[in-house]
Formats: structure tokens, C-alpha cells, sequence
């Protein structure tokens, strides 16, 4: 089983920045697509940004230029710079994985999520 530990979260004011991090752990061959999501009260899961095995981004149009999604492939670590906070950013954040695991075959695995809340 591949388990994703988020960190980084918190509350921070308007304009304010955050970085979110997440490893994935288990028996990992390869690690592919991560990616971040979240979800605010009331609304559905949404993406926020995806980077690719070979660090190919997207990003929500919400968040461009104001976000950066990164990894460390050694470190099987993905990162989520997020700058110039808005409160429509509040939401818990949430780590997506696929890939594939030693002598067990692909994997998709998601975080506990992490609570982003931004005061205006």
C-alpha cells in the first residue's frame, strides 16, 4: 500500500504564501503523475495542479501565476509553492499519486488531506 504525507498547511493572511509538501511511501517502482487537489466546504474536489514523471505541469486557471507545482523524484516528494493567497484559496488540500509498486502493479493513492484557510 502506497500511504502520501502531506504537510505544510495552515492559516495565513491575504497575500500571504504557504508550501505544501507531500511523500509517497511504500514499495514504489515508479511514481508518474502527482498531483494536488482540494476541496472547499460545500463544493466538489478540484485540481489544482498536476506535474508529470517528467515534470510536465498544469495548472487550474485559478491558480496560475500564483502557484508552482515541483517534485524531487529521489525524494519521491512533490511540493506546492503557493504565493499571493486569496481566501477563495481556502480549502483542504489534498495529495494525489499514481504509479506502479514493487511486484504489486499500479497504484493511485491520495494524502489525508491538509487545511489551507487564507483571512482576508
Amino acid at each position: 500500500q502506497v500511504q502520501l504525507a502531506e504537510s505544510g498547511g495552515g492559516l495565513v493572511q491575504a497575500g500571504g504564501s504557504l508550501r505544501l509538501s507531500c511523500t509517497a511511501s511504500g514499495r514504489l517502482s515508479r511514481v508518474s503523475d502527482m498531483a494536488w487537489y482540494r476541496q472547499a466546504p460545500g463544493l466538489q474536489r478540484e485540481l489544482v495542479a498536476i506535474i508529470s514523471g517528467g515534470d510536465t505541469t498544469r495548472y487550474a486557471d485559478s491558480v496560475k501565476g500564483r502557484f508552482t507545482i515541483s517534485r524531487d523524484n529521489g525524494k519521491n516528494t512533490m511540493f506546492l509553492q503557493m504565493n499571493n493567497l486569496k481566501p477563495e484559496d481556502t480549502a483542504v488540500y489534498y495529495c494525489n499519486a499514481q504509479g506502479y509498486q514493487v511486484a504489486l502493479g499500479p497504484f493511485n493513492s491520495w494524502g489525508q488531506g491538509t487545511q489551507v484557510t487564507v483571512s482576508s
